[in-house]
């Protein structure tokens, strides 16, 4: 026996394909993330270039997030129809040339279609569709290990290219700060061309840890796949209460994070007097903390009520948004970065609960359930983009955009309060609520 084995294990390859892929995946991810620097950075000197007001560059991230949100619950339908290397191809081709042509911009609905179309559909195709698509099919063993680190990489891209983009915008003009950002996203495609494949089966291997019965065979394509299944998993949410609180709350999440701090905190700073590049390693500096506020928060999901622990988050945030005005100065004083930590552990703190809430009362429909409570997410930050441009523009400050902020967090608080506990269920999930929703998806 063991001589038959001896020439399978020599013949073995000493790196499986699935770490390949996964690497392929968190550059694809990273160059992604390389956009979302882009806008904050580049609103004042868009602003003085073409006179366009905060409210137009943000209501071309608001389009952005919207179709961010809104393709995401279809991303792993699309791989499953086309395949994951055209999607993701085609996907960074749309991100490079919505940032590359916005060189030529010279009116303001060109923004829009660019940074809000185009690069839009773009990042919606590179979402958590895809991290789940590669994390199921190519690992069974350090499936979770894989999700965690491929959705940690838009943190890891915010903390390259923000610095990066701030830098060179301030010295060489923001043109050239957006042909990098195209730049790296364009220099991933051969990567995916020649690296990137749909099954291990293509590679003639089983997936990553898979039993040796399962080799060379192809998986069946995942429920989450299909049109069909992601938008009966919308239907299914919407008939509940639950869904709705859910959904409301991190729409609320969002408008917060991504539509608010993410998109406007570097002109707000700048507002204050602060350097643009001060203002961008701060804000990089979240990213940081967020991969260590999520872990946290995870392993803190699985000892306390997930209720709970939103209502806290929330309140924290709200408080740190109501000091954030009079936290803000030329200077990185020690305040300000007792905000950018606690504001970077709390960021995305709020998802391992929330998931747990959705596998509790949604259990297998979790994924789907999620998908659209996530495109809730987009939707508030999209608002918030707008809306803060808009408050912006009305105020001459962001000061009452930071006021209403805070309010809905408080509101925020209170919906997830509301969050019923279904009869004979536990809130507290028996696994790790991240490592049942990869199993599943």
């Amino acid at each position: 026996m063991s001589i038959a084995e001896t020439p399978r294990v020599r013949s073995a390859p000493r790196l499986h394909w699935a770490w390949i892929v996964a690497a392929v995946s968190f550059v694809a991810l990273l160059a992604a993330a390389g956009f979302r620097s882009v806008p904050s950075v580049m609103m004042d000197p868009l602003h003085e270039e073409f006179g366009w007001s905060h409210g137009t560059v943000g209501l071309a991230m608001s389009i952005n997030m919207t179709l961010f949100g809104l393709t995401a619950p279809f991303s792993a339908a699309l791989m499953d129809r086309f395949g994951v290397r055209p999607i993701l191809a085609g996907a960074l081709t749309l991100i490079a040339l919505g940032t590359a042509l916005s060189v030529f911009m010279t009116a303001g609905w060109q923004l829009l279609l660019l940074w809000g179309v185009l690069v839009g559909i773009g990042t919606g195709s590179i979402s958590m569709g895809f991290v789940a698509t590669v994390a199921t099919r190519w690992f069974v063993e350090r499936r979770g290990l894989v999700t965690g680190v491929l959705t940690a990489a838009s943190a890891t891209g915010q903390l390259i290219f923000l610095p990066l983009v701030a830098l060179v915008t301030t010295r060489y003009g923001w043109r050239w700060a957006a042909l990098i950002v195209a730049a790296a996203a364009m220099a991933v495609v051969p990567l995916i061309v020649v690296f990137m494949r749909n099954h291990p089966s293509d590679k003639g291997i089983s997936a990553y840890g898979a039993p040796i019965e399962q080799q060379l065979s192809q998986p069946p394509a995942a429920h989450t796949g299909s049109f069909r299944t992601a938008l009966d998993g919308l239907v299914i949410g919407a008939r509940t209460r639950v869904f709705w609180l859910l959904a409301a709350s991190f729409a609320i999440c969002g408008a917060t994070t991504n539509g608010l701090i993410g998109t406007h905190f570097i002109p707000a700073a700048h507002d204050h007097g602060m350097p643009t590049t001060v203002a961008a390693g701060l804000l990089a500096t979240i990213g940081v903390f967020d991969v260590a506020g999520t872990i946290f928060s995870g392993w803190l999901t699985d000892r306390v009520d997930p209720r709970i622990l939103l209502a806290v988050y929330y309140v924290g945030r709200g408080v740190s948004l109501l000091a954030l005005p009079v936290l803000l100065s030329p200077h990185a004083e020690p305040s300000t970065w007792v905000f950018i930590i606690f504001y970077g552990l709390d960021w995305v703190a709020t998802v391992p609960p929330t998931i747990a809430l959705c596998r509790t009362h949604f259990a297998d429909r979790t994924p789907v359930v999620f998908g659209w409570v996530f495109a809730a997410h987009q939707l508030g930050a999209a608002v918030a983009a707008f809306g803060a441009g808009h408050l912006r523009d009305q105020h001459g400050s962001y000061d009452m955009a930071f006021y209403v902020a805070s309010g809905l967090c408080v509101g925020a608080a209170l919906l997830s309060l509301g969050i019923e506990r279904p009869a004979g269920a536990n809130t507290q999930p028996a696994v790790p609520p991240n490592r049942h929703v990869h199993d599943k998806c």
